[in-house]
């Protein structure tokens, strides 16, 4: 038997849960169809639905038809609610678009074709209410046409329809007619988007959509791993949790656990009405009672984190009544939370801010308030919900590192363009562990994220993992976390941030003798454009902040005597023109925000202690990975240089060449004293990186996949070393081919590595370096580079091959591996154990 999840949506009052009663009727499934104004239908059997003749709250039911079982989730209509709808579209294999017949398409229709599109849902078009419209069925097709151009009335000709996709052209040119199955592949491709008419009301054209749903939909392939996506958090009469999942593979039993909880109970719902089962399989929606902690868009298993793309623009504050105990409020207001995210709840000492859609949705919530938890609160008129994003990209360090605790990560934050949220992307460059890499990912995208200026949450733009690192015994899950949240609030701190608020692209219906007025109110935004002129009637489009045309809706009434309508047909976001204005406003101070912390963890003698975001970089562990971020391979190019040349250069250093006589070389012997003290010079390591990454072999083939994981690798290996020959140590990386690019050293623990500067390589740093400290130290010159080892030496410093530095590092560590063995003979591990010898 084929098992489909179904989604009823549409614009308010365009007949979903009426459709959804005739579908449940026409089955078998109900005995009695009810009707919305009879306020007795199956699905909205909430109080307040029936009331306000308005689904709230989705709702599933399941119904058999042939040789299949649909389930479907009928979806509030009404724009305050669409983040519940939403939740519902990230489990559906087809949705059904329910259409206005007396209204064609609506500003909310749109709204939801492009979340259809978002989630790539596959759809099917039912035009309802067609026995009362006066609008003919070409007339409605043309207004169907301003959502996609593949919308096609399935009475058409074979041929029509096999014009909307490239296989069904060339199987009807080649038999002259479709099969099914090649209709069925073009509508899951989203190629083709079948359109019927009818009346739910009076049951017409409602075997035609079935039929439909029957022929022309595709199962998706069975999937034996374990994976689920949770749609919906709510509770039972009797205040039972319950968590409401599509599995989308494997099987799921009574008493398995889930991070830690165990199931109780396996539902499956029909309306208000459930059945317990014993387990659960792959296309099967359930709600589990005995799970905590899953929240909305969380996934078990194979899959991802689900963000909503709707955002309410408006953002209230609410106060408990005088009687009300603080806490009984703010707990029940969490538990609102829960059931919808898109409320983003603040809680403060003596109130609570919520981010809320509009008008009836306000509403509702004094009312839910009331009846569950018989508290009576007041909202007040409520002011825009700003966003934050970046101007320019930044490398953003976290660091947490109290006593036996450590990690690190360093993520890159860049900015997107308007409306394209937040993008995450794994580009890790070193050897971090997968697990830790997918921890980051997680955490990443776990949580809303806010901004320095406002405390808003951030947007547009995309982090990304450059890197991180964790210790083999001090490494535990939560210090990731800890590190993420760290390294993107550092990295804001680091970079020039942008407040955004949200505009409403709108719709104004008025007549025509109000024109002037309108014009005149909206001077100060852009100018909107006439798109319909109809007798004494002019409709425009615009776009202006959300603030004002909140407060304009009322002025517009009285300037057009109650005639003038407004709709928003979208929202989006825009920088604020009074950025300091707003964060006086805001009074934010992203420094004494304990939950959002901007510095970062160290740990000096066996204690942590803080360091604020703008000294991160000083202390921290890894190098700045965008610093190399345009480098990929080390390449040696050969360049013949003349005789005239290498001289000129000579003189240009080193001063004119003298010709010496005989002389000057030998004097007449003098009496000379020695002295019984020797001064013992510390020993200075100077390592030419790249030039030691590509002459051993191991990091030569490691730098083929990741130069940035060999880099590091070699930053491990000579920490190591540089204790087994107690010397100090300098690492020098080129970074001459980085543009603008001012160099830069920093301490890894107590060995210095340098990244030269735009244009300066590292055997002219290596040089300059030795001129400096000849004298002052016993040098020592890592490097295979002839040319430079020639140069050094003129300068005092001893040198030894990159080879010979390998062969040295192998010896030391063997050598420190016997002692550690001879005074440990129980422990067997070592560093260096899985450094090939050559």
């Amino acid at each position: 038997m084929k098992q489909l999840t179904l989604g009823m949506v549409a614009h308010v009052d365009a007949g979903k849960t009426t459709l959804s009663e005739s579908l449940l009727y026409t089955t078998g499934t109900i005995k009695h169809q009810g009707r919305v104004d009879h306020k007795d239908t199956f699905l909205d059997y909430n109080t307040q639905e029936r009331e306000r003749g308005i689904t709230i709250f989705s709702k599933v039911s399941s119904l058999n038809y042939k040789n299949n079982h649909f389930t479907f989730i009928d979806t509030p209509g009404h724009a305050d609610f669409s983040g519940e709808m939403e939740r519902a579209l990230s489990v559906l294999d087809y949705a059904i678009v329910i259409i206005n017949g007396l209204d064609g398409v609506q500003a909310h229709t749109k709204t939801i074709w492009n979340l259809l599109r978002h989630y790539h849902v596959p759809a099917f078009i039912f035009v309802n209410k067609m026995d009362l419209t006066h609008y003919t069925k070409e007339e409605l097709l043309d207004s169907l046409s301003q959502l996609s151009p593949h919308i096609m009335d399935m009475s058409a000709s074979e041929e029509d329809i096999a014009a909307l996709d490239e296989e069904m052209i060339e199987e009807y040119l080649e038999t002259g007619s479709l099969k099914d199955a090649s209709i069925a592949k073009a509508i899951s491709n989203r190629h083709l988007y079948p359109l019927y008419f009818g009346s739910a009301l009076k049951n017409q054209g409602v075997d035609e959509l079935l039929d439909a749903l029957d022929r022309y939909t595709l199962e998706k392939e069975p999937q034996t791993e374990l994976s689920a996506q949770v749609f919906k958090i709510t509770r039972d009469e009797r205040g039972e949790r319950l968590v409401f999942i599509k599995i989308t593979g494997g099987r799921l039993h009574v008493r398995d656990t889930i991070h830690d909880e165990k199931i109780h109970q396996i539902r499956l719902y029909q309306g208000n009405r459930y059945t317990l089962v014993e387990d659960a399989s792959q296309n099967d929606i359930v709600a589990l009672t005995g799970i905590k902690k899953l929240q909305a868009g969380d996934y078990i298993g194979l899959g991802h984190v689900i963000h909503s793309t709707l955002r309410p623009s408006m953002l209230y504050q609410i106060q408990p009544s005088k009687e009300a105990d603080i806490n009984h409020f703010f707990s029940s207001l969490k538990v609102l939370g829960e059931e919808e995210p898109l409320l983003h709840l603040k809680l403060f000492d003596d109130h609570a801010q919520v981010s809320l859609m509009g008008e009836v949705q306000i509403d509702i919530l004094k009312q839910l308030m009331k009846d569950r938890f018989n508290e009576d609160i007041t909202v007040d008129e409520g002011d825009v919900a700003y966003l934050e994003t970046i101007k320019e990209p930044i490398e953003g360090v976290g660091h947490f590192e109290p006593l036996r605790h450590y990690s690190e990560v360093h993520l890159y934050l860049e900015p997107l363009p308007q409306g394209s949220g937040l993008v995450f992307e794994n580009q890790c460059q070193n050897n971090l562990e997968e697990r830790y890499q997918n921890l980051i990912m997680t955490h990443l995208q776990e949580k809303e994220h806010l901004g320095v200026l406002t405390g808003s949450p951030i947007t547009d733009m995309k982090i990304t993992l450059l890197g991180g690192k964790a210790h083999l015994k001090h490494t535990e899950g939560g210090d990731f976390r800890e590190a993420t949240y760290r390294a993107i609030r550092q990295g804001l701190k680091m970079t020039e941030s942008v407040i955004l608020e949200p505009y409403y692209k709108y719709e104004l219906v008025i007549p025509t003798e109000a024109l002037s007025k309108v014009y005149y109110a909206l001077e100060d935004y852009p100018t909107p454009t006439v798109v319909n002129e109809n007798n004494d009637i002019t409709t425009l489009h615009g776009e202006a902040p959300v603030l004002f045309l909140t407060h304009y809706q009322k002025e517009l009434l009285t300037s057009t005597k109650g005639k003038g309508q407004l709709f928003f047909l979208d929202t989006f976001y825009a920088p604020v023109e009074n950025q300091e204005e707003v964060i006086t406003k805001c009074d934010y101070d992203s420094e004494s925000d304990l939950d959002n912390p901007t510095g970062s963890i160290f740990c000096s003698h066996g204690a942590g202690y803080y360091v604020p975001y703008d000294e991160v970089r000083e202390k921290m562990h890894l190098p700045l990975y965008s610093a190399m971020k345009q480098e990929h391979t080390y390449t040696h190019n050969p360049v013949h240089i003349s005789d005239e040349e290498l001289k000129r250069v000579y003189e240009r250093t080193y001063g004119p060449i003298d010709t010496k006589l005989a002389s000057d070389y030998y004097k007449p012997k003098q009496d000379h004293v020695s002295s019984n003290t020797v001064q013992v010079l510390d020993e200075y390591l100077i390592v030419d990186g790249y030039n030691v990454i590509f002459a051993w072999d191991e990091l030569k083939e490691l730098a083929k996949q990741n130069l940035g994981s060999a880099r590091d690798k070699l930053i491990d290996i000579l920490m190591s070393y540089k204790g087994y020959r107690g010397c100090h140590m300098i690492l020098v990386f080129d970074a001459y081919k980085v543009p603008q690019n001012k160099g830069k050293s920093q301490m890894y623990h107590d060995m210095e590595i340098v990244y030269t500067k735009e244009g300066q390589t590292a055997d002219a740093y290596i040089e300059s370096i030795t001129k400096q400290m000849a004298g002052q130290y016993r040098l020592v010159v890592a490097t295979s580079d002839n040319l430079e080892q020639k140069i050094v030496l003129g300068h005092g410093a001893t040198r030894i091959s990159s080879r010979e530095l390998l062969q040295d590092v192998i010896s030391r560590s063997k050598i420190q591996k016997e002692e550690f063995e001879r005074k440990n003979p129980q422990m067997h591990s070592y560093a260096f154990e899985d450094l090939k010898k050559s």
